[in-house]
C-alpha cells in the first residue's frame, strides 16, 4: 500500500459527511453504523477481518480517527527503563526474559535508574515508562525506592511504571496476596505515595483462557489483570491495554479481546459520560454488551458538552483506560519462533479494527517501536492518532535493529507526521498538550 492510495482516504471524509466508500458489499450496513455513531458487534468484526477491502475498513476507521482527533496526531518525549529481564516466568512467547546467570540477564540498581531518569530531565523527556520481568529476589521496598529517588531527583517526570503481571507480583512479595482486591488496593497506593503517575498497558496479551495457557501459562489470567486496572482507575489513575497478537490467538479472539475492553471501559466512563449528556447508545444485536453503550466516536451533535475524558475541563474523577496498544508478534528467539509474523497488512488491519470496536477508549497508538516508524505513518490513516515518544532504549523486542538502543528524533516523528497528512501534538502522559522551548516545557492552558 502506498501513500498514494491512503490520501484520496483523508481527503474523502474529512468533512464527515456520509458513510466512508467501501466496495465490499459486505461492508455497507457497517459502514452506516459507522456514520451514525453505533456500536459494532463481534458479528461486524468478523466482516472487518474477513473483508478483502482493506481499504475500506481503514476509511472506516479513518472516519472515527477524525471525528476523535481532527488532524492531531500526538507524540511525547520519553524515556523507557526496563530495570531488569530477570523473571520468574517462563512464557513462550517471551525472548525478554532470562534467569539469573544465564547470558544477558541483568537488574539495575537504583543509582543506575535515578542516572537515566536524570538525563531524561535534563533532555526536556514528560515521562518514564517503567516496567521489568518478575524478579524473584527484589523486596516491596526496593520498588518504593525506586520511585522515591526519582521523583526527588526529577520531580516533573510523569511515572508511567509497572504492568498490572508487575503488580500483582508486588501484592505477592509485599506479603497482601490473601488480601485479594484490597491488597491490590493497598499496594497501588504505596506506589502512589512514592510517585507512580498511571499504569502501562502492558501483559494483557490476548484475553482468553485457551491462548493463556498455551503461550504464557502462568502469568495472571485476564480477570486479575482488568482488576488491577479497575481499581487503578477506582484510585484515579489512567492506564493503557495492548493486545499482543499474531501468535497463537484466533481472530475471533482478538475480537473477544476487544469486548472484554470495552465492558469494563462502559463500566468505568458511564457516570461520567451522563454528566456530559452522553446518554447510553441501544446495543445491536450481537453486542452482548450490558447496561448500555458508552459511544465516543458518533457525529459530532451527539456530544453536547465534551466528547473525550481528556483534554477538557470536566475531566472524570477515577481513571480509565486512554490508549489501545495492538503489538505485532515477533517469534524470533522464543519458543514459538517457528510461527510466522503478521504480515503488514494483518497489523493495518488489527489497527484498524481496534479503532471501530474499541468506540470508548479515545486513543489508539502505532507503536513504531513495534510497527516501525514507516509503518506507524500509514495506521495513523487508518485509526492511529498516537505513535508513542522518542523511548531511546527499550530491550522487550528488537524489531528495529538488534540492539537496545532504540531512538527516534522529535524532528523525525513531527516529519512522519506531517508526511502523513497530519499535525504534529506533543503531549504529555495524560494527554495534554506540552508546550516546549527546547528542553524547557508547560502544559498548554486548556
Amino acid at each position: 500500500m502506498s501513500r498514494a492510495d491512503i490520501a484520496p482516504t483523508i481527503a474523502s471524509i474529512d468533512a464527515d459527511e456520509g458513510a466512508p466508500r467501501v466496495a465490499d458489499p459486505a461492508l455497507r450496513p457497517i459502514a452506516s453504523r459507522v456514520r451514525l455513531g453505533e456500536r459494532l458487534s463481534i458479528d461486524d468484526g468478523r466482516v472487518l477481518y474477513g473483508t478483502p477491502d482493506i481499504h475500506g475498513v481503514c476509511r472506516l476507521a479513518d472516519l472515527v480517527r477524525r471525528r476523535l482527533h481532527g488532524r492531531a496526531a500526538y507524540y511525547n518525549l520519553n524515556r523507557h527503563i526496563n530495570y531488569t529481564n530477570i523473571c520468574a516466568l517462563s512464557c513462550r512467547f517471551c525472548a525478554f526474559a532470562r534467569k539469573r546467570g544465564d547470558d544477558g540477564a541483568y537488574e539495575q540498581s537504583i543509582d543506575e535508574i535515578v542516572a537515566q531518569a536524570r538525563a531524561a530531565d535534563e533532555a526536556g523527556a514528560t515521562e518514564l515508562h517503567i516496567v521489568g520481568g518478575l524478579h524473584p529476589w527484589l523486596p516491596f521496598e526496593w520498588y518504593t525506592s525506586v520511585l522515591r529517588a526519582i521523583r526527588d531527583a526529577a520531580p516533573r517526570l510523569h511515572l508511567k511504571a509497572f504492568t498490572a503481571v508487575e503488580i500483582v507480583h508486588l501484592v505477592r512479595v509485599s506479603k497482601r496476596g490473601a488480601l485479594k482486591r484490597e491488597g491490590v488496593r493497598q499496594t497501588l497506593r504505596d506506589l502512589m505515595d512514592a510517585g507512580l503517575g498511571s499504569l502501562p498497558g502492558g501483559g494483557a496479551e490476548v484475553f482468553d483462557d485457551r491462548v493463556h495457557d498455551e503461550a504464557f501459562k502462568g502469568k495472571i489470567r485476564a480477570e486479575q489483570w482488568l482488576e488491577v486496572h479497575e481499581v487503578a482507575h477506582e484510585l484515579g489513575l489512567n492506564s493503557n491495554v495492548t493486545m499482543l497478537y499474531g501468535h497463537v490467538e484466533r481472530r475471533e479472539e482478538r475480537l473477544r479481546h476487544f469486548q472484554t475492553i470495552r465492558r469494563q471501559q462502559d463500566r468505568t466512563l458511564r457516570e461520567w459520560a451522563a454528566s456530559q449528556g452522553i446518554g447510553p447508545a441501544v446495543d445491536p444485536a450481537g453486542c452482548d454488551d450490558s447496561d448500555g453503550a458508552v459511544v465516543l466516536t458518533g457525529p459530532s451533535e451527539r456530544y453536547p458538552r465534551q466528547r473525550l475524558p481528556d483534554g477538557g475541563p470536566q475531566r472524570p474523577t477515577r481513571g480509565y483506560f486512554q490508549t489501545i496498544i495492538p503489538l505485532p508478534f515477533f517469534p524470533d528467539a522464543s519458543a514459538l519462533e517457528a510461527l510466522p509474523a503478521p504480515t503488514g497488512l494483518e497489523n493495518l488491519r488489527t489497527l484498524a479494527i481496534a479503532r471501530l470496536m474499541l468506540d470508548n477508549v479515545p486513543h489508539v497508538k502505532a507503536f513504531w517501536i513495534m510497527q516501525t516508524l514507516g509503518m506507524a505513518q500509514f495506521m495513523l490513516g487508518a485509526g492511529a492518532d498516537d505513535l508513542d515518544g522518542t523511548v531511546v532504549w527499550y530491550d522487550i523486542t528488537k524489531a528495529v535493529g538488534a540492539g537496545t538502543h532504540q531512538e527516534t528524533s522529535v524532528r523525525d516523528l513531527r516529519r512522519a507526521i506531517r508526511e502523513a497528512g497530519f499535525e504534529p501534538v506533543e503531549r504529555d502522559t495524560i494527554y495534554r498538550r506540552v508546550e516546549r522551548d527546547g528542553a524547557s516545557w508547560r502544559i498548554a492552558q486548556a
